[in-house]
């Protein structure tokens, strides 16, 4: 199906343009990044609680509902009611932590210090204002933990030889690393910071020794992408404070074919080539130390992790206030977890002079309007383009905003535009086109759209999503049939757990009178997706149209209780009156090429109705 497909992969193609630990977490580091880093947070006043029940589960309900705030006075009146509950302190500390609220977690994290479940970030917070204050060797015994997974060891081992530099000893820093022993992903990690203190200990050489290495490792930038990143800007700040402008922009001309579509980098060689000055990536060991966890916390900033990686970086924020590359991961994290207004807020505090300012200002509008302020989202899209017009990434938000909008005319010429901008088409371009095609064939001007689906797949063949459209286009319209169904297999080969896809399969078989294999597909994607209304459409009617009709008016009901758009809602509840008008006598296996006057059901979606798109 083509409508869900277009709503759910719309942003998602506009911003592609651009661990595992023991701890217990509570309700709150799973919710992550729930309003930006601060030192100090307004008192929030909840209805008093009569009991520590009372008290606890609802401040469970609020984490549940991503009120972090509301949250912790509840928890904050569950320990006025039992005071030495370690759980709750616990609670407490990793619900301020992730809140960004580092001041009012010491607190419980000196009361927590001894506790191993929980000391990985106890102690770090008490490491940190340690660090703070210049306290080294109070920071190097607060690192000292009693249990420790690798990346325990990995973080409290980098920011104790931070503790070292902090004391004027560089070389017994640069030793603590060396005796770092762990699994080879640690390398990329040891060599970096390792660099960075060299080079603050002012010891070119050694630090130009180190870099080269972390630049050299191609494997563990793949894997850490962001770390790798910093590491490029490092190094090219280095060779430029050293006299090599060609060296610099050159590294990172080449770093821009291995992470390709980075912002900061292009803005980092347009910076250089200017002739301007790299701002410093850190200046202190409390900047070193944050450094590390802002390294660790955007390292595993992956599906499941995002607990784990606020942690880390809402940590890094507590040595390093307003960093913008921590407020951009922060913003991130918020999207991905679809809580765009704590998103918005992270990018609208990035600074303005920041190579990061334009990248947060495209995810800002993105966010914007995911929570339907179109209009400003718009406004913030246009003014990046006033400021850039050859940026193809803010090209692609502007059309993806507008196709949100269903403004498909508006979106059709700002993808005109974007692909005026491109000289010579290339694989990571084939999104344009296809948001292009789309546009079209929502415009319901065909000609137009189909060959932008083909130039899509000709840049990236196989792509499973321009497949899925282009073949559930094909057979909504009764042509190419037999090319259609083998690429919305092959879309389903390629992504079997995309019910969307899936569905695109089963609605491909009901257009074509194949029933049976249409519930088949179906009754898999409702599995896939069973709150998705228009896909409990679907199957209600392969129901009815193989005499199931009980089935069909559950599915059907199903798809009402799912809240579909007005015009779906009125053609469903009719059949729920009347029922389909029923196109087969039998369920006969038709062949794939199936002829192009194929009934269709009172439902068969026309190009442009809800039931046509992904």
């Amino acid at each position: 199906m083509r409508r869900n497909i277009v709503k759910a992969q719309t942003l998602v193609l506009a911003l592609m343009a651009g661990a595992a630990f023991g701890a217990v977490m509570p309700a709150a580091a799973k919710s992550t990044a729930e309003k930006p880093a601060q030192t100090q947070a307004a008192p929030v006043i909840v209805p008093h609680a009569s009991s520590f029940p009372g008290a606890y589960l609802a401040g469970r309900i609020a984490e549940i509902d991503n009120n972090l705030p509301v949250a912790i006075a509840y928890y904050r009146q569950a320990l006025v009611f039992d005071p030495f509950n370690q759980s709750m302190k616990r609670d407490l500390l990793l619900s301020y932590l992730t809140d960004g609220q580092l001041d009012e977690a010491l607190p419980f994290a000196r009361a927590l210090k001894n506790v191993p479940e929980v000391e990985r970030f106890s102690r770090i917070v008490l490491a940190i204002e340690a660090f703070n204050n210049k306290h080294y060797r109070t920071a190097r015994t607060n690192l000292n933990l009693s249990q420790q997974s690798e990346m325990d060891r990995l973080a409290t081992g980098l920011m104790g030889a931070w503790t070292f530099l902090g004391e004027g000893r560089p070389k017994d820093a640069l030793s603590a690393i060396t005796k770092l022993d762990g699994p080879v992903w640690y390398d990329l990690f040891k060599t970096y910071i390792s660099a960075l203190i060299a080079d603050s200990a002012g010891q070119p050489k050694t630090a130009d020794k180190f870099y080269a290495q972390a630049v050299a490792d191609k494997e563990g930038g793949s894997a850490a992408p962001d770390t790798y990143e910093r590491i490029i800007y490092a190094y090219a700040d280095f060779k430029q404070r050293q006299g090599d402008k060609a060296g610099a922009i050159r590294l990172v001309e080449e770093a821009e074919q291995i992470l390709s579509g980075r912002v900061i980098l292009r803005e980092v060689r347009t910076k250089l080539e200017k002739g301007e000055k790299l701002e410093p990536q850190l200046r202190s060991p409390q900047q070193g130390a944050a450094e590390v966890l802002y390294s660790l916390g955007t390292a595993i900033n992956r599906g499941g992790a995002e607990a784990f990686a606020t942690l880390y970086l809402q940590m890094a924020g507590g040595l390093r206030k307003n960093h913008d590359a921590t407020l951009f991961q922060l913003g991130d994290i918020a999207a991905k977890l679809r809580q765009p207004e704590k998103a918005i807020q992270y990018y609208s505090r990035v600074a303005d002079k920041s190579p990061y300012k334009r990248d947060a200002e495209m995810q800002l509008a993105l966010n914007l309007a995911e929570i339907g302020k179109t209009d400003e989202a718009i406004e913030h899209l246009k003014n990046n383009l006033r400021e850039n017009d050859k940026d193809n990434r803010s090209y692609l938000a502007l059309g993806g905003v507008y196709a949100q909008k269903e403004d498909w005319a508006n979106a059709a010429r700002t993808y005109d535009q974007a692909v005026a901008e491109i000289k010579t088409p290339e694989r990571s371009d084939w999104s344009v086109f296809y948001q292009r095609g789309i546009a079209y064939e929502r415009l319901k001007e065909w000609d137009k759209a189909e060959p932008n689906f083909r130039k899509a797949l000709e840049l990236f063949p196989n792509q499973p999503q321009v497949m899925n459209y282009l073949g559930y286009s094909w057979v909504d319209r009764g042509e190419n049939l037999q090319e259609a169904l083998q690429m919305i297999r092959k879309a389903v080969e390629m992504r079997p757990q995309d019910g969307y896809i899936v569905d695109s399969l089963g609605w491909a078989y009901y257009k074509l009178g194949r029933y049976q294999d249409a519930v088949a597909e179906l009754e898999k994607a409702v599995k896939l997706r069973p709150e998705d209304p228009t896909i409990n459409d679907h199957l209600g009617d392969a129901y009815w149209q193989t005499g199931r009709g009980l089935e069909a008016t559950f599915q059907w009901n199903h798809a009402i209780a799912g809240k579909p758009e007005p015009a779906d809602l009125a053609r469903i509840e009719k059949k729920l009156k009347t029922g389909l008008t029923q196109t087969a006598k039998a369920d006969v296996k038709a062949p794939d090429a199936a002829p192009e006057n194929q009934p269709k059901s009172d439902n068969s979606p026309q190009p442009g109705s809800p039931a046509a798109k992904p």
